[in-house]
């Protein structure tokens, strides 16, 4: 199929939300059918952390040496199959294990595609990062709006995940199929890449301002709903209205942030991002309102959305380093933040009030403020790429 190849990637992101995001929509279904309380389901689910953790550290020669379109094949529809076949599984330890499997893929796609999209951005002479993340946002919101319908209709859980399988199997294989491997950035020099992607002095920065855009997302996400209903009593539908907005807005900023970001540069945007997700932050933890408390969701939504792509477009871009060496550098440090942050907020709601938990997500913010200066005043995405040059990883 004639298919644009940013547009291929911009599937493979969608595509590997709606299997996430269908999975975590049944995680109450998920509780009942393992036998466990919340705190054991937490433990299971850290099973994924653990896994990408790894494979965010080792993955990177692999990557490379498989290329884009087999590693793309193996994450995309490999994370897909791994989820589907959790509901038939009826111990948590085993739950534990095919997550931990399905965070080594997840990990790896985590490169993979934004690699490949940093490279389409280089051919293009213009931004698609954070469109290509605004697929992942908008996978998780359609997935969302699916998974109430089907829990409403008490469709079960086995044959929720599978038909989302099936799906994600018939448009991976299209989307895939087609794509190439693009040139790579040249490096400032030539150098084998470290086994273990670890973080360097100058991609610290990045990994702040990726730290607080992840802990915004994941305090929106994941205690939205609870929020409202502990300090408000909302009904359930207006309840759910805070995640509801949360996605829809990163989504929708996501998808059309790119020319802004071309026209006023990486640096000025993020900081006008993380100054509304300050706002949204100190809407909901003052909140007088159930409407001003979904209004700062709303804000919150839409102030981390790019923060993070445009971390990755960065990293990506340094030439000190493989471009996959770098952002699974950055991806290794944030996405320790991304699974562990909510049970973290948990505890501070747990034991000083919901609150207050969304309180301690500011001084991070602000601190990514000061580390925007690592970002570039104006998108660089016209460096010269080498159609030639061998990719490290």
């Amino acid at each position: 199929m004639n298919i644009a190849p940013h547009h291929r990637i911009y599937i493979c992101f969608f595509l590997f939300a709606v299997s996430l995001g269908a999975l975590l929509a049944r995680m109450p279904d998920l509780q009942v059918a393992l036998g466990v309380n919340k705190s054991e389901l937490g433990l299971t689910l850290i099973g994924m952390a653990i896994g990408a953790l790894i494979s965010l550290t080792l993955s990177s020669p692999l990557i490379a040496h498989l290329g884009a379109r087999t590693t793309a094949f193996i994450t995309v529809l490999g994370t897909a199959a791994a989820f589907a076949f959790v509901p038939w599984v009826g111990a948590a330890p085993l739950v534990f294990c095919i997550l931990f499997c399905a965070g080594l893929l997840a990990g790896a796609l985590e490169i993979n595609l934004n690699v490949e999209i940093d490279r389409i951005e280089a051919q293009l002479g213009r931004g698609i990062m954070n469109r290509a993340h605004g697929f992942w946002s908008l996978g998780f919101f359609v997935t969302a709006l699916i998974a109430s319908v089907v829990r409403q209709a008490e469709i079960s859980m086995q044959v929720h995940l599978a038909v989302t399988l099936a799906v994600v199997l018939v448009g991976g294989t299209i989307a895939i199929s087609g794509i190439r491997n693009a040139p790579a950035r040249v490096l400032s020099h030539e150098a084998n890449a470290p086994l273990l992607a670890l973080p360097t002095i100058g991609l610290l920065p990045l990994c702040i301002i990726g730290v607080a855009a992840f802990l915004v997302e994941g305090a929106g996400i994941d205690w939205s709903a609870i929020y409202m209903r502990d300090v408000f009593s909302v009904e359930p539908f207006i309840g759910g209205l805070g995640l509801t907005l949360f996605t829809f807005c990163m989504a929708m900023a996501r998808l059309f942030v790119d020319p802004v970001v071309d026209r006023f540069g990486a640096r000025a945007v993020a900081s006008t991002l993380l100054i509304l997700s300050g706002i949204g932050i100190a809407a909901v933890w003052l909140a007088p309102h159930p409407y001003v408390a979904l209004a700062g969701f709303a804000l919150m939504g839409a102030g981390c959305s790019a923060v993070y792509p445009l971390a990755v477009s960065a990293a990506a871009q340094r030439t000190d380093r493989a471009a996959q060496v770098n952002v699974a550098a950055l991806g290794q440090v944030t996405f320790i933040v991304f699974f562990l942050a909510p049970p973290l907020l948990g505890f501070v709601a747990e034991h000083a009030g919901i609150r207050t938990s969304y309180l301690i997500c500011l001084p991070l913010v602000v601190y990514a403020l000061f580390s925007v200066k690592a970002l570039a005043t104006r998108r660089d995405v016209g460096d010269p790429v080498n159609s030639t040059a061998v990719t490290q990883g």
